[in-house]
């Protein structure tokens, strides 16, 4: 907490808070010694100036604020699945299962974003999409932390940020670390299913492949039907978050045909066909595939 929010947000008790409102008659309170409590803990009034649209175009702030919503909602859901990863390390599982469901949660969340870009034909787009350059969400730091946390892990996507010496050394840390999956892989063989030596002790900058081994021990945990299967618990909230992962790069290739069709992507890219391309990379893959074999 800043100096700033440490003296305009102090704690009440709820007999503080009592007091405070028989004070008021039951109304609000409309007098502050210094900034407002609210601004100083949400920071409203900055947030609300981060907008700088390159254009006059009335639609462009639609696509700036929703662009600016899903970076946040980027940042919250890796919040919450790094608090899951430290719990599994931990050996909790059971206090592993909320941060996944809030994550899954957000997830809904970021996904609800798109429909405030549903309006964006082509020519809506072409009229400030020149201004942006060579600017595009391929870009996103913070897209790449989730996607490394999740598992999808290509060293070659952090590139564009060498000169962002800041950012670079925290996706290379990213990447240097295990993911949310190879963490969930370890706990499977402290739980002691047998998990080859290979795939604990991989190179953790590239991504897991599906493995039968891993598949087999799911279809295990799921055999198990009993109250305490904490596994099963934890798998089905790791479905859920991948479920709705999917869903949000559904989301992205159906705004990209809504507003561009098959264009080139503004980032160099294929743009459609690049990020159908990317949607056969599966998240946390034996999750899935074990499906069959149950």
């Amino acid at each position: 907490m800043t100096v700033e929010q440490r003296t305009a947000v102090r704690p009440a008790t709820p007999q503080q808070r009592a007091a405070r409102a028989a004070r008021n008659g039951g109304e609000p309170t409309l007098e502050f010694a210094e900034r407002v409590p609210y601004d100083a803990y949400v920071r409203a009034s900055t947030l609300h100036r981060l907008q700088e649209p390159l254009t006059d175009d009335p639609g462009e702030m639609s696509f700036l604020m929703v662009s600016q919503i899903m970076e946040l909602y980027f940042g919250l859901t890796c919040h919450e699945l790094r608090h899951a990863q430290r719990e599994l390390r931990a050996n909790r599982i059971w206090d592993a299962l909320p941060p996944l469901r809030r994550a899954a949660l957000h997830l809904e969340g970021l996904n609800a974003a798109w429909q405030g870009l549903r309006w964006m034909t082509p020519a809506d787009f072409n009229r400030f999409r020149n201004q942006l350059g060579e600017g595009s969400g391929f870009q996103s730091a913070m897209y790449r932390q989730l996607e490394f946390l999740l598992g999808l892990r290509d060293p070659a996507l952090i590139r564009p940020f060498r000169r962002q010496t800041e950012v670079y050394a925290e996706l290379s840390e990213a990447l240097a670390v295990p993911s949310l999956w190879d963490d969930v892989v370890a706990l499977l063989a402290r739980r002691g299913f047998e998990i080859p030596a290979e795939l604990l002790d991989r190179d953790v900058s590239t991504e897991h492949e599906a493995h039968p081994v891993v598949e087999a021990a799911w279809v295990r945990v799921y055999g198990d039907g009993g109250p305490d299967n904490h596994l099963r618990l934890l798998g089905e909230a790791l479905t859920e978050v991948a479920e709705r992962f999917g869903d949000w790069r559904w989301h992205h290739i159906k705004a990209v045909q809504r507003s561009m069709g098959a264009k080139v992507g503004s980032g160099g890219s294929a743009g459609l066909a690049w990020l159908q391309r990317s949607m056969a990379r599966v998240v946390f893959p034996e999750l899935w595939s074990a499906r069959t074999a149950m």
